[in-house]
């Protein structure tokens, strides 16, 4: 089995092929890894299929659902770890209407479209170079690919890189930087579907962990999980997340199966600066992860439709509210809806989002 090795400031990045796709091509496993943080990448679909740390006892727990072969990651359908595009979120009955012409996209929820088609971002093979302290994955999406207009050339970086918070302290920061250019204008929107757990793997559920949302607002949905064009204010609602809360109690709060909503880190007129978005801890390990980006969004998600089905790693039962996700991107139908900011990658310009987890112990 072939193995490449490079070593840059404490990170060590190494790859390997990891599996066959019939018909597809061969996937590889890179790993990304400093003296506290393990990051496992395929190339399928720019997977995170595992961030491994240290709790506060020293034990190193994996905090990301996934599987344990490729045939877990080929057959599945709820975006484990992938990066989704071209456009992420949903998009009201798949339709759009762009320069004058109308598309129609494959619906894939519901009435909806939904992270990028039948055959997004997250079913692509990625071809993978290292960089500093970390991989570059780059995909070629043609022109009218899931029924998006335009070619467009997508990168997507992971890189570690070790942070000192203070004289006692350390943190591990995982950098996700993504990039487009386009020969048409079309929407694009990518994000990272990484569900999380800070206890690790096999925990029943999530409703031990704190979370706080650095938001103001937060977008009310339809019945089919479509915002309604309302931005609300989270005050004296159970969406009021800007100081941390137990999930647990708070799902009980909701109308629903929990959370699955944008809330707004800008209004829509930007500026898109970078900022901190979100916090969560598990209090019993002491697991922290602080999550910022340069996005106006973050889609804040309790593995609501997780129903045990799914066979994960060491063979765990994948449950609802098992874990949560912090999808970091644009606002969700913005190419339908004039007042949310502007979704639309023009010729000439350059896609760029940045999100970075920062993994510590308390």
């Amino acid at each position: 089995m072939f193995c490449s090795c490079a070593r840059s400031k404490m990170t060590q990045v190494s790859h390997h092929p990891w599996g066959e796709w019939p018909g597809q091509g061969t996937v590889d496993l890179w790993v990304v890894q400093s003296p506290q943080v393990k990051v496992e990448v395929l190339t399928l679909g720019a997977i995170i299929r595992s961030v491994s740390y240290r709790g506060n006892d020293g034990q190193m727990e994996d905090v990301v659902l996934g599987y344990d072969n490729l045939e877990g990651y080929v057959s599945d359908k709820r975006y484990l770890g992938a990066v989704v595009g071209r456009v992420a979120n949903r998009i009201a009955k798949g339709r759009f209407v762009l320069e004058g012409k109308e598309y129609q996209l494959d619906l894939n929820n519901g009435p909806n479209a939904l992270h990028g088609g039948l055959r997004g971002f997250n079913k692509a093979i990625w071809l993978a170079a290292a960089v500093e302290g970390g991989v570059q994955l780059s995909l070629t999406s043609p022109d009218g690919d899931q029924g998006y207009p335009g070619e467009v050339q997508v990168s997507v970086s992971y890189t570690l890189q070790i942070l000192s918070l203070n004289l006692f302290a350390q943190g591990e920061e995982l950098t996700v930087e993504y990039q487009a250019q386009a020969n048409k204008t079309t929407p694009i929107n990518l994000t990272n579907h990484s569900y999380f757990n800070l206890a690790g793997q096999g925990v029943a559920d999530i409703y031990d962990h704190q979370v706080s949302i650095t938001a103001q607002s937060y977008l009310p949905v339809d019945d089919t999980s479509i915002p309604t064009g309302e931005i609300r204010e989270v005050k004296d609602t159970p969406f009021d997340l800007r100081e941390p809360v137990l999930i647990g109690p708070r799902l009980k709060e909701l109308q629903g199966p929990g959370f699955d909503h944008n809330f707004c880190l800008s209004s829509p007129g930007g500026p898109w600066t970078e900022k901190r978005a979100a916090r969560v801890c598990h209090p019993a390990s002491g697991r922290v992860l602080e999550v910022s980006t340069n996005q106006p969004g973050v889609q804040f998600y309790t593995a609501n439709f997780l129903d045990g089905s799914i066979a994960g790693k060491c063979g765990c039962r994948y449950r609802k509210h098992s874990s949560f996700c912090l999808e970091t991107q644009n606002w969700p139908d913005a190419v339908n809806q004039p007042s949310f900011p502007d979704c639309l990658l023009r010729p000439g310009e350059n896609y760029h989002h940045i999100t970075r987890y920062t993994f510590t112990t308390v």
